[in-house]
């Protein structure tokens, strides 16, 4: 397995991929005129030609034959060209001790709080490839990235996770809000989201606290929940070190974890070490190695072992890294010692 950057050549393969994602994939949108311009901006963002403000990351997996099976990316600067909503739950209080009411109300705050943050964003692994450590790589692979490059990124890290939505792409939270003031159901206006109309839907919401008791029922169960498809990917970013603390996505109640970047486990405990080609032996474990190239970044997931200031990995880890013994790399293990002994959340 091998993670690479995306280029312009993998459009072909991306808007299939884009296509069998369906709904809830808004960053890869099946539309291939927008997909092209997306990876122009990717193949510049690795070449270091654009602003942080315009960075945009895209990363493929690739299996032992070359094929591409997975996608995950991020926004260097979620925000800064154009507003980036979410709603904050919060909480109002009404009490009248004459009338001996007290009553807490759950509100949405419609805000722009997490302008500036690095978005996780993009990622996809078809259900027949979750398994073994597939998952992980594609998804951790950003971080090791992230730690590497860390000055082009945000100090802060957030993603939007996939909100609830039943068989047919029906989402309750949507249904009784923001149907009210689009008459459009959500598979359009998750299309729209993903053809670059986000901002133009966000700013026609209702800009006054809401209180989620004017909600049906099924609507607030959904806020701060995520797809069944989302929970192995929330269950990787949770083991790194990323929590919800409030925020959700505005059109389907989503939940949006976070993150200080420097607190991410992947970037925390990641270290450059030489590499060392050999044999890992019975001691190894599974780790992250990069490459540390920004243009032609290449991030694998090998059995290693550390020794002395050394990375020791087998010598097709090292052909499919690009590398030559006595280059420093930088590693991190694929998973922390406190998630060790937890099953791969992609596991089937």
């Amino acid at each position: 397995m091998l993670v690479r950057s995306a280029r312009q050549t993998d459009l072909q393969v991306l808007m299939q991929m884009a296509a069998n994602a369906g709904s809830g994939l808004t960053t890869l949108p099946a539309s291939e005129e927008r997909l092209a311009r997306r990876l122009q901006t990717v193949e510049r963002s690795f070449l270091g030609q654009v602003e942080q403000a315009d960075a945009d990351y895209l990363f493929v997996l690739e299996d032992q034959g070359g094929q591409i099976i997975g996608t995950s990316g991020m926004l260097a600067a979620a925000g800064m060209r154009e507003p980036w909503y979410s709603y904050r739950m919060g909480l109002t209080v009404t009490a009248s001790r004459e009338l001996g009411v007290y009553q807490q109300h759950p509100t949405l705050f419609l805000v722009n709080d997490l302008t500036a943050a690095t978005a996780l964003c993009s990622l996809y692994l078809p259900a027949e490839h979750r398994q073994s450590e597939k998952g992980r790589l594609i998804s951790k692979a950003r971080f090791l990235f992230m730690a590497e490059y860390a000055a082009h990124f945000s100090e802060q890290v957030i993603v939007e996770m996939r909100g609830l939505s039943d068989a047919v792409g029906r989402s309750a939270f949507w249904d009784s809000l923001g149907q009210h003031f689009f008459k459009m159901d959500f598979a359009q206006a998750d299309y729209l989201t993903g053809i670059g109309n986000k901002a133009f839907i966000a700013e026609m919401m209702p800009r006054f606290p809401l209180y989620a008791c004017f909600l049906s029922q099924a609507a607030r169960d959904a806020i701060g929940k995520v797809h069944p498809d989302s929970e192995p990917g929330l269950a990787m970013l949770k083991e790194e070190g990323m929590t919800y603390q409030g925020y959700i996505d505005i059109f389907d109640g989503g939940a949006t974890l976070e993150a200080p970047l420097a607190q991410i486990r992947a970037v925390r405990d990641s270290q450059l070490l030489l590499l060392s080609i050999g044999t890992p032996g019975d001691e190894a474990t599974s780790y992250l190695v990069h490459n540390r190239s920004r243009p032609d970044c290449r991030i694998i997931s090998t059995p290693a072992r550390v020794a002395a200031g050394t990375l020791v990995v087998a010598p097709e880890a090292a052909e499919r890294l690009r590398l030559r013994a006595g280059t420093l790399v930088r590693a991190v293990s694929l998973v922390g010692r406190e998630s060790a002994h937890l099953p791969d959340p992609y596991g089937v």
